[in-house]
C-alpha cells in the first residue's frame, strides 16, 4: 500500500487516546485510540482497538477497527477481518476481507473522476469480448 517515500508513520493515536475536532495530517497517522471529528492524511491506519467518528479523505487507508463516518480516497481501502465501517466509500480499489462487515455503498471510481460521475451507470465485472475479436 505505501510507497517508498510514504513508509514513515508520523502520527500515532494511542489505544487511551481520544481526539475530538478536525484533524489534518501530512503524511501518514496511525489510529488506536478514537478520533471524533473529520480526519485527512495521506494515508490512514486504524488499528483493530481504533476508531474514527468522521469523514475521512486520504489517499489509502486500512482499516482493522471501526469507521463512521465516509470514506474519500484517491488510491485504495482495505478493511481487515475485524473491521467496522458504516458510511459511503469512494475510492478506485477496494479490498474487503472475509470477516469485515461494512453497512453503506461503496463508489468506486478512477484517480480523476469525481465522486458523482459515475452515478447511475454500470461496470460490468465480467469482461465482454466483441464478435470480431
Amino acid at each position: 500500500m505505501f510507497e517508498k517515500s510514504s513508509r514513515k508513520l508520523e502520527t500515532i493515536v494511542g489505544d487511551d487516546t481520544r481526539v475530538a475536532g478536525k484533524v489534518t495530517v501530512k503524511g501518514t497517522i496511525r489510529v488506536d485510540g478514537v478520533v471524533e471529528g473529520d480526519l485527512q492524511a495521506d494515508w490512514v491506519v486504524v488499528g483493530e482497538t481504533g476508531k474514527i467518528l468522521g469523514n475521512t479523505s486520504t489517499r489509502g487507508m486500512v482499516v482493522g477497527g471501526s469507521v463512521e463516518g465516509d470514506i474519500d480516497a484517491t488510491e485504495t481501502v482495505e478493511l481487515g477481518k475485524k473491521a467496522t465501517v458504516v458510511g459511503e466509500i469512494h475510492t478506485p480499489k477496494l479490498t474487503i476481507s472475509e470477516g469485515a462487515v461494512f453497512d453503506g455503498r461503496a463508489r468506486m471510481k478512477s484517480g480523476t473522476e469525481t465522486a458523482g460521475t459515475q452515478e447511475g451507470n454500470i461496470r460490468s465485472l465480467i469482461p465482454t469480448h466483441s464478435a470480431g475479436a
